[in-house]
Order: C-alpha cells, then structure tokens, then sequence
C-alpha cells in the first residue's frame, strides 16, 4: 500500500501520516478489511455470502446506469482525514480519471459520487454513525446504507445534501422498498431482491 497525501484538516500532517503509516503495516488474514475509524485502525472479517450477494446486485443495478468513463469500486480506500478516517466502502462509485491519478490505494472521499455501506454485525454502528460523518464530512454527495442489522429489521436509507458531517436522509425504507437515486443516477433500486439473514 502507498501513503495518501491530503489535506490534514483537523488530524495534524505528522498523526495523519503515523495513522496511514500503520494501516500500511497491518498484515492482515487475506480478504479482511483494514480500515482507520476515527483514528483507530481496524480489521474486519471477510463479508458473508448474504453480503456479497446484496453487493453483486447493487453493483449490477449500478453498471445499468453510470457512464462509461466512471467505475464502480470494492476494496477502493478512501481518506477522510479530517476525521481521522481511511474507510474502505463496499462499494464506490467515482470517475475512473480521478481514481487513477491518485498513486496507491487510496483517494479522497470526496472523489466519489456514490458510497455505498452494507452492514456486518460486528461493525453496523460504524457504517451508522462513525462513517455516516465522515463521509458527509468528506462531501460524498450520496452514501446509500444497506443495513441488515437494523433492530427493527433490515432497512435502506439514502442519504445527500451534506452539511458539515451531516447528511440529510433522502429516502428510507425496509428491505422490499423502491429506493430511488437522484441525478446522475436516475435509479431505481428494487431492495426485494436483498436476501436476509
């Protein structure tokens, strides 16, 4: 993995580099995910099957509708260093031109369109709150929030129109719901095809 250089907001330049320096070190099991959460690094188990599959859809839904020159990204880092934040989406959409002009393994949060967050149960409340921030934060237009874990049952919520590390909730739903996605998209998201459990 290479270091990101970005502007350093709130974390000094010397912590942010340590934070990037160790998350670059971390020799993790192959298919885990390591990711900086408000300063913390952190490694998460590879997705389950259910997981994967909820991403294979959204990505097929996804590639209808994006143009040519954008890509649709996993495992793609992105910085948030004002939060003290490296997240790796499940799943980011962004212009291919800005993701390769950026050296390494990451880019700036703010590069992408489109971050979409499918639950774990060992890490919902980061996808809800933590990331959820930072990602308003980065200035990430939309952050759609897959979460199969939510206490009332699984749910979908679009957020967009950010303010500071705020979003706006656009749409919400349950799991069957239409989710609809604004411009450039233009997308609507059957959710019934989500399998649970």
């Amino acid at each position: 993995m290479s270091a990101l250089t970005v502007d350093h907001s709130t974390a000094s330049g010397h912590e942010w580099d340590g934070l990037v320096r160790i998350w670059e070190e971390t020799d993790a099991p192959e298919g885990c995910k390591v990711e900086i959460i408000e300063g913390i690094v952190t490694v998460a188990p590879p997705p389950s099957n259910v997981h994967n599959d909820i991403a294979d859809s959204v990505h097929r839904r996804l590639y209808q509708v994006i143009p040519e020159d954008w890509g649709i990204y996993q495992m793609l880092g992105t910085a948030v260093p004002s939060r003290n934040g490296l997240y790796i989406p499940d799943i980011a959409v962004a212009p291919k031109a800005l993701v390769v002009e950026h050296e390494g393994n990451c880019v700036p949060a703010a590069a992408a369109e489109l971050v979409v967050e499918i639950t774990s149960k060992s890490n919902a409340s980061n996808d809800r709150i933590k990331k959820l921030a930072g990602y308003a934060k980065a200035g990430v237009p939309l952050y759609l929030l897959i979460d199969s874990w939510a206490p009332g049952g699984p749910t979908v919520t679009l957020y967009g129109e950010s303010k500071g590390d705020v979003y706006r909730v656009l749409q919400a739903g349950k799991f069957g719901d239409v989710i609809t996605l604004p411009k450039p998209f233009e997308l609507k998201l059957d959710t019934s095809v989500f399998p649970t459990g």
